[in-house]
């Protein structure tokens, strides 16, 4: 699974922009106390339970500042596998200065998304045995979208859409500024005929609306339970359904079992938690 669908352009623009903004000149605490020759082995660990996911970005920090030097990376698990407490990850030999200066910027990253893969896993194992999905959001950390959304794949949920450019997503504002729901519908639609488009709705009247102005995914923007039944049975199989808004791991099968296709959670790249995992060097 590694790496998978990931521009590895886009992966090394984000490695040194990352690298620039911590290392920045030189790593003036490991120049000043480790030789220049000397070498080593560290390990990377899991300090808690969890879903890996980002080795590569992890093993492309290393390989960046050890440009040019032997170098080697060992993985000894996949992004997916689950980890617990004490596991090894992976292994990495090579220049000492190399270990040390990329350390921080390669856990930085890793930990980051195996937290949001870890996440992520939650919501899709809540979801077992109901035919809704997990969908993440454009709630990303600036720079990070691309390796976000890889790591809500890794943990099981589905990318809605990378940016405002590949789908049309019509919410209340756009709606206001046309003219009416239809209205922007028809616009979309005559400016960029063959881009997606979704339409946010928050009652039943506007969800059949959008399905009659031509609409085949709908969002249904904090619905309740009953509310989200209602559509699913005027709509029926006419437009997929997404239901979005303050949901929460408590209550997601009671959100799943309305009969919605999907459920949009901005948490799992907003909010997640990092997966705590540490680079050891051996003695």
């Amino acid at each position: 699974m590694a790496g998978q669908s990931v521009n590895p352009e886009e992966v090394q623009r984000i490695v040194e922009t990352a690298l620039t903004e911590d290392v920045g000149t030189g790593d003036v605490t490991t120049l000043a106390t480790i030789p220049a020759q000397q070498s080593d082995t560290a390990d990377l660990v899991a300090r808690a339970p969890g879903i890996v996911a980002g080795l590569f970005v992890a093993r492309a920090v290393f390989e960046t500042v050890g440009a040019g030097r032997s170098l080697e990376w060992v993985s000894h698990v996949d992004d997916g596998a689950r980890v617990a407490r004490g596991d090894l990850i992976a292994t990495v030999t090579g220049p000492t200065r190399v270990l040390l200066t990329a350390e921080r910027t390669a856990l930085n990253l890793l930990c980051r998304l195996s937290g949001v893969a870890t996440h992520t896993r939650a919501w899709a194992e809540a979801l077992a045995g109901t035919k809704a999905q997990v969908l993440d959001t454009r709630k990303t950390t600036p720079g990070l979208r691309v390796l976000e959304k890889y790591a809500v794949r890794v943990g099981g949920g589905t990318n809605k859409r990378m940016g405002l450019y590949d789908v049309a997503m019509i919410k209340d504002n756009h709606k206001l500024a046309a003219g009416g729901l239809t209205a922007a519908f028809r616009r979309v639609r005559e400016t960029f005929p063959a881009v997606p488009i979704q339409v946010e709705v928050t009652t039943v009247a506007e969800a059949v609306e959008a399905v009659e102005a031509g609409a085949d995914f709908l969002l249904l923007d904090n619905m309740s339970p009953e509310l989200l039944r209602a559509v699913v049975a005027v709509v029926g199989d006419r437009a997929e359904l997404e239901a979005t808004g303050g949901l929460t791991l408590d209550r997601v099968r009671e959100y799943a079992e309305t009969g919605v296709d999907y459920l949009s959670v901005g948490a799992l790249t907003h909010s997640s938690p990092i997966l705590d995992i540490a680079l050891d060097l051996r003695t």
